[in-house]
C-alpha cells in the first residue's frame, strides 16, 4: 500500500544545452581586445604615468609623516620628492664612483684573466683534441682501411692560384651634429622620463584626495561603500607590497655586500647596491646581479677560491630569500598566486618590454583587487588571486564527484586542527552533500554518479572515526598566531557538543545499549549518509546508536523492525520540501511501532523553512526537530540525562528551541503523545 501523500508534481531539470556566446560575451572581448591595443600603443605616455602613480604611493607615507609635524601640504610633497630624487641620484653617483674606481684597476686584472681564459681553452681543446683522435681512429678502423689523407699529401691540397684580395670597408667620420646626437640621445631619453615622473608624481600628491573623488564618482558614484572600500584595499596591498619588497630587496643587498667583503671581492658596495636593485626585476634580476661579482672573482683571484665562495654565496642566499622570506611576506600582502605572477611577468613585458617586468606585479595586484570587488571583473581574482576557486563545501562535493575520499581526507585532516569533528560535518560534509541531493533532484547526477557519491562519503566517514568530537587544544601563549588558510577565513566554527567524553555514569545503562537511538535515514538517496554521521558523533558521546535505511520503516518491513531497548529515533533528511505527508505518515508508524520512545526530525542543514513553522510541526508530530548534528547530540545527550529522573504521571518533557543556543529540554506540562 502507497502513501496517501499527493504525488510530486516536481519534473527532475534535465542538462541545458551549451549557449553560444552572447552579445554581452562579444562586446566584453571586444572591450578587452581595444583595451590592450592601447595599452601598446600608448606605452610612451602610459609608462611614465604608470610609474608615476607607484612612486606616488611609495612617497605618501613620508609626505603624511611630514604633515604630522605641521608642515603644509605643498613644502610637505615638494620636501618629500626631492628626498626621494635625493636617495636616487645618490645611489646614482655612489655607484658610478664605484664603477670609475673599478675601472681603474682592470687592466690589473687584464693578466689574470687572460692567464684563466688560456688555462680553459687548453684544458677544453686537449680534452676535444682526444675526443675527436679516439673517434677518428674507430671510424679509420671501420671503413675501407685506406690511410686518411694528410695535410701534406699533394692529392688533398688546393690547386695553386691567385689569392683574392680583402676588401674593406669604412664609415665616413660622424660630422658634429651626428656625434652629439648620438652621445645624448641614450642620456636625453631617461632624463625626460625620470622629469615627467617626477612632475606627475608632484601633482599626484598634491591632489589626491581630488583625484580619489573623480575616480569614485566616474566608476563608483552608485555604490560609495563599495568603491572605497576597493580603493583602500589596493592602496594598503600596495603600501604593503611596495614596504615589504624594500626591505627583502635592502637585507638582500646588506647581506651579499658583507658577504663579498669578507671574502675580499673588491667594491662589494657596488655589488650589494646593484643586487639590491636588480631583485626589483622578477626571475632574471638576482642571475643578473650575480654575473659581474663571478667574473671579477676570477679575475681578481689567482686561483679558483674566490670564485667558489662568490658562488656560494649566491647559491645561499639567493633561495633563502626567494623561497622562504619572500612567500612569508608577499603571500600576506598581495594576494597573488604564483601562477599569476608568471602570466604578469610574460604579458607586461610582451606589452611593455623591460618596464612592464618591472611593473608586472603591482599592476596585477590592482587588477587581482578590482576583481574582488567589482562583479563583472570577479574573473580576474578567480584566474589571478591566491584565493581557492572553490569553498570548502565546493571542494568536498567536487572530490565526491571524483570518486577521491584521500583528496577530502586530507582538507579534513586539515580542518579538524582548527574545528572539532561535529562542526566539520555540519559545516562541509553536509552542505556538500546537500548539494549532490539538490544536483540528484534536478536530474544531473547518474546512477553510476550517485552510488560513487555514496562510496566516497562512506569511506571519508569511516576513516574519520578515529577522531573524537572536542575542540581542539588552543595554542600555547608563547606560539606564533598563525592566520588560517584563505579558504577556512570565512568557514564558521561550532564548539563540540557539551559533555565530550562524559562519564559512563552520567547516562542511564539502557542509553548506552548499541540499539538505544534509532538513525533512521530519510528517503533521500544521500540521507544514509547522514544518518552514519550522526550515529558516529552519538558513539563518540558514550551513547549507543545503529543506522537503518528509509525501508526498514516502510508500511511492508516496519513490522520487523527490531524494536527492543530503542528510547529515541532520530530521522535524518538533507533535503524536504512541500508539504512532508510522507514523514507525517512515516511518524504514525512509528508511533505504534515504538510508543515509547522519543523522536527527533533533523534536516541538514535547514535551508527549508517547512518545519520551522509552528503549525508544521503539530501536523507532524514529532517530539522536537534540529538543523544540525551539533544540536541534535546535544538533544540526545540532554534526554538521556533526563531520563535518569522519572517524570510525574501528567507531565512529559518537551523541546524549547532557542535560535541562539539550540534545543534543550523542559519540564513543562502538556499532553502526553500518543
Amino acid at each position: 500500500m502507497a502513501d496517501p501523500s499527493p504525488p510530486s508534481d516536481r519534473i527532475p531539470a534535465q542538462v541545458a544545452p551549451v549557449e553560444m556566446p552572447g552579445l554581452e560575451a562579444l562586446l566584453t572581448l571586444a572591450v578587452a581586445v581595444v583595451v590592450v591595443a592601447g595599452l601598446f600603443f600608448g606605452r610612451e605616455v602610459l609608462i611614465p604615468i604608470t610609474l608615476a602613480i607607484l612612486l606616488s604611493f611609495v612617497i605618501a607615507p613620508l609626505v603624511n609623516l611630514l604633515r604630522r609635524v605641521h608642515l603644509g601640504r605643498v613644502p610637505s610633497v615638494l620636501l618629500a620628492v626631492v628626498m626621494a630624487l635625493a636617495v636616487i641620484l645618490a645611489l646614482g653617483g655612489l655607484i658610478g664612483t664605484q664603477i670609475a674606481d673599478l675601472a681603474s684597476e682592470v687592466p690589473q686584472y687584464q693578466s689574470t684573466i687572460e692567464r684563466k681564459i688560456g688555462e680553459v681553452r687548453s684544458f677544453a681543446l686537449t680534452r676535444m683534441s682526444g675526443v675527436i683522435g679516439g673517434l677518428g681512429r674507430q671510424l679509420q678502423k671501420a671503413g675501407s682501411g685506406q690511410p686518411i689523407a694528410a695535410p701534406g699529401n699533394p692529392a688533398a691540397e688546393p690547386p695553386a692560384g691567385p689569392k683574392p684580395v680583402p676588401v674593406e670597408v669604412h664609415p665616413a667620420n660622424p660630422t658634429p651634429l651626428e656625434l652629439t646626437k648620438r652621445i645624448l640621445e641614450p642620456v636625453i631619453s631617461p632624463l625626460s622620463t625620470t622629469a615627467i615622473v617626477l612632475i606627475f608624481s608632484v601633482f599626484i600628491l598634491l591632489q589626491r584626495e581630488d583625484l580619489r573623488d573623480r575616480l569614485i564618482r566616474l566608476f563608483g558614484s552608485g555604490d560609495l561603500h563599495r568603491t572605497t572600500l576597493a580603493m583602500n584595499d589596493a592602496a594598503r596591498r600596495l603600501s604593503r607590497y611596495f614596504l615589504a619588497q624594500l626591505a627583502v630587496n635592502a637585507a638582500f643587498g646588506a647581506i651579499i655586500g658583507l658577504g663579498l667583503f669578507l671574502i675580499g671581492l673588491p667594491s662589494p658596495l657596488l655589488w650589494g647596491i646593484l643586487g639590491m636593485l636588480l631583485r626589483f626585476v622578477p626571475y632574471i634580476g638576482s642571475p643578473l646581479s650575480a654575473v659581474l661579482p663571478l667574473a671579477l672573482a676570477a679575475a681578481v683571484d689567482p686561483g679558483w677560491s674566490m670564485l667558489v665562495w662568490t658562488a656560494a654565496l649566491y647559491v645561499v642566499v639567493e633561495p633563502i630569500t626567494g623561497q622562504v622570506v619572500e612567500p612569508m611576506l608577499y603571500g600576506h600582502s598581495t594576494g597573488l598566486s604564483p601562477f599569476a605572477v608568471v602570466v604578469a611577468a610574460t604579458f607586461w613585458t610582451w606589452l611593455w618590454g623591460p618596464i612592464g617586468l618591472l611593473l608586472s606585479t603591482p599592476l596585477t595586484l590592482c587588477l587581482v583587487v578590482l576583481g574582488r570587488h567589482v562583479k563583472r571583473l570577479e574573473f580576474l581574482d578567480v584566474l589571478l588571486g591566491d584565493r581557492p576557486a572553490l569553498s570548502p563545501v565546493e571542494s568536498f562535493y567536487q572530490r565526491m564527484l571524483a570518486g577521491d575520499p584521500d583528496e577530502a581526507l586530507d582538507q579534513a585532516e586539515i580542518l579538524l586542527k582548527e574545528r572539532s569533528l561535529s562542526s566539520y560535518y555540519d559545516e562541509v560534509a553536509l552542505k556538500g552533500l546537500q548539494l549532490a541531493a539538490n544536483d540528484s533532484l534536478r536530474g544531473v547526477l547518474s546512477g553510476h554518479q550517485l552510488e560513487r557519491v555514496k562510496s566516497a562519503i562512506d569511506a571519508v566517514v569511516s576513516d574519520l572515526d578515529r577522531h573524537d568530537d572536542a575542540d581542539p587544544q588552543p595554542p600555547r601563549a608563547d606560539a606564533a598566531p598563525t592566520a588560517p588558510p584563505p579558504s577556512e577565513r570565512d568557514l564558521p566554527r561550532r564548539p563540540a557538543p557539551e559533555g565530550s567524553a562524559p562519564d559512563q555514569s552520567e547516562l542511564p545503562p539502557e542509553w548506552r545499549s548499541e540499539a538505544a537511538v534509532l538513525c533512521l535515514a530519510g528517503r533521500g538517496p544521500l540521507d544514509e549518509a547522514a544518518s552514519n554521521m550522526l550515529a558516529q558523533l552519538l558513539r563518540k558521546h558514550g551513547l549507543g546508536a545503529r543506522t537503518l535505511p528509509f525501508e526498514a520503516a516502510s508500511r511492508e518491513r516496519i513490522a520487523a523492525m527490531d524494536r527492543q531497548g530503542v528510547a529515541m529515533v532520530c530521522i535524518s533528511y538533507l533535503e524536504i520540501s512541500g508539504s512532508p505527508a510522507h514523514l507525517r505518515y512515516l511518524l504514525r508508524r512509528l508511533r505504534v511501532r515504538l510508543p515509547d520512545a522519543k523522536i527527533l526530525v533533523g534536516l541538514w542543514p535547514a535551508e527549508d523553512e517547512v518545519l520551522k513553522e509552528d503549525r508544521m510541526r503539530a501536523v507532524i508530530g514529532a517530539d522536537c526537530y534540529t538543523s544540525s548534528l551539533h544540536e541534535a547530540v546535544e538533544t540526545c545527550l540532554d534526554a538521556a540525562r533526563q531520563a535518569r529522573v522519572p517524570a510525574p504521571a501528567a507531565v512529559v518533557a518537551r523541546v524549547v528551541e532557542d535560535p541562539g543556543a539550540g534545543p534543550a529540554w523542559s519540564g513543562d506540562p502538556i499532553p502526553a503523545a500518543r
